[in-house]
């Protein structure tokens, strides 16, 4: 006899709870009428209401979670340039390569239960997120040996010995961060797919609140310093994990969450090649500019180059936060109108979502054009890197405009579940393009840490969004749909 921890009781469960739960799922799922004899202008509100539902509370949860890797390198540039430079090398290319697969292969939860939640699979949300922890678990102890021998590593890859050997030291401390992602990842995703952002946002909050507290008293407290200050990303990220887990246990999804499931360890297979696929797509993007910091610690006077860059980047992956909750929002809207089969709706989505991101995009530019270099003013005081700073901030600028416009792309990539075919994009616009141009104009041309940085903006991101943009236009949107509700029926009964 079926239970309401199982399958066959899916569809029969209760809808919705109450009244607001159900504005909730008519507003995900596209039950209210599309168009009709409404204005464009009016369609336009409408879509953007949907959107803003789940972009708010995503941007704010967004921007506090990286605000507490930023908190981490103000403290540590107030120590002094060595101790900046390793975190900074830390953050930004072992968690940095580390948080980016681990990021994509999640996101792969974004597409099924996205689609489940717009098809009504409410019961399988919950033990999609359970694979997910499983799958990401065994892939965080494969990455383990990033870790442990992250000074020699970075050593080989040319990096100056000083900040190699304190970046050592640095990720033997945050490994308890590292499989903090395994679990904070998917129940991001989960909650996120459900228009659960809310609580996402005050968990967020909560985790600021703690980071704050904890940095001043391990660091000028205890006087741990630059161990002190790593020590804190375990605390905030497991209290991110924790609270999260808690409000889905307590009660916060009670037709999502139904309790472990056996169902979890079926169908892994499967799960693992559309995780990996989600991964590689998502982990060529974060790890390109990985590479840029990596051949900036190859130059002369490296440390001044590595900090100045490191800053640059820090304060263009704070401002990508924005793009990153469009990218989430809008693989959400896409996957949830395909699952419920509106395919027009899907691409009015789409299409509401790159327009809003480009206006906000077009607001940071100039505020980063001119003023980057007293926002390097949080990070740190030392004249030679604030004058670098300045220097890079005509690239920080056109980095971040293409931002406002290729995350939300690869979002709705996301949605549709086109993973394997974007990564092919990305490998090839990224590593066989930008790369080779960055390294020929930085080292061949001579153009130093400018010249990298600017074949790699030209020759990798621009022409990777250009592509995707075309596909997305080109895109048949019905027979998407149709794809989608297959799929959903497939991945719910994956025998």
């Amino acid at each position: 006899m079926p239970t309401l921890n199982s399958p066959e009781n899916a569809e029969k469960v209760p809808l919705l709870q109450n009244s607001t739960d159900r504005q909730d799922r008519d507003e995900v799922t596209g039950e209210e009428e599309e168009g009709g004899d409404q204005s464009l202008a009016q369609r336009v509100w409408v879509e953007s209401k949907k959107l803003w539902h789940i972009l708010g509370p995503s941007i704010f949860s967004r921007v506090v979670s990286y605000t507490m890797l930023v908190i981490t390198q103000a403290f540590a540039g107030h120590l002094g340039d060595l101790d900046l430079a390793a975190i900074a090398l830390t953050n930004n290319l072992i968690i940095g390569l580390d948080f980016g697969l681990l990021l994509g292969m999640a996101s792969a939860l974004e597409t099924l239960c996205g689609q489940a939640f717009g098809a009504k699979k409410y019961y399988m949300l919950g033990v999609y997120m359970q694979r997910s922890w499983i799958v990401l678990f065994l892939c965080c102890i494969l990455l383990l040996p990033l870790y442990l021998f992250a000074s020699p590593f970075l050593k080989l890859l040319g990096q100056p010995h000083d900040i190699a050997e304190l970046s050592g030291v640095v990720t033997l401390v945050v490994i308890p961060l590292h499989f903090s992602f395994a679990f904070q990842f998917p129940l991001h995703r989960f909650l996120q797919s459900q228009l659960k952002t809310a609580a996402i946002a005050w968990v967020s909050l909560g985790a600021l609140v703690v980071h704050v507290l904890m940095s001043w008293l391990l660091v000028y407290g205890l006087q741990l310093g630059v161990v002190g200050i790593a020590m804190t990303l375990n605390i905030s990220w497991w209290v991110l994990v924790l609270g999260m887990f808690g409000y889905i246990v307590c009660g916060g999804c009670p037709l999502t969450w139904t309790g472990f499931s056996i169902e979890a360890f079926s169908g892994l297979w499967e799960f693992v090649r559309l995780s990996a696929a989600s991964g590689l797509m998502l982990s060529l993007e974060s790890w390109y500019y990985k590479f840029l910091i990596l051949m900036t610690g190859n130059m002369e006077d490296a440390k001044i180059a590595v900090d100045a860059l490191s800053i640059c980047m820090t304060m263009n992956s704070w401002e990508l936060m924005i793009p990153l909750a469009f990218f989430a929002a809008t693989g959400v809207r896409v996957a949830n109108e395909l699952g419920a089969g509106n395919g027009k709706a899907a691409k009015f989505a789409t299409e509401v979502s790159v327009m809003t991101s480009v206006v906000i995009g077009l607001v940071f530019w100039p505020l980063i054009m001119f003023s980057d270099d007293k926002l390097a003013l949080i990070f740190t005081t030392s004249k030679p890197v604030l004058e670098e700073v300045n220097r890079l901030s005509v690239l920080l600028a056109f980095t971040i405009l293409l931002n406002s416009v290729q995350p939300v792309l690869s979002g709705v990539a996301i949605g549709s579940g086109w993973q394997s075919y974007v990564a092919y994009i990305n490998l090839g616009c990224y590593y066989l393009v930008g790369v080779p141009l960055g390294f020929l104009m930085g080292w061949g041309f001579h153009q130093g840490v400018m010249g990298i940085w600017a074949g790699m903006i030209f020759g990798g991101t621009a022409v990777q969004t250009l592509i995707l943009a075309i596909i997305v236009w080109r895109c048949d949107w019905d027979k998407e749909a149709q794809k989608a509700r297959i799929h959903v029926n497939k991945w719910a009964d994956p025998k």
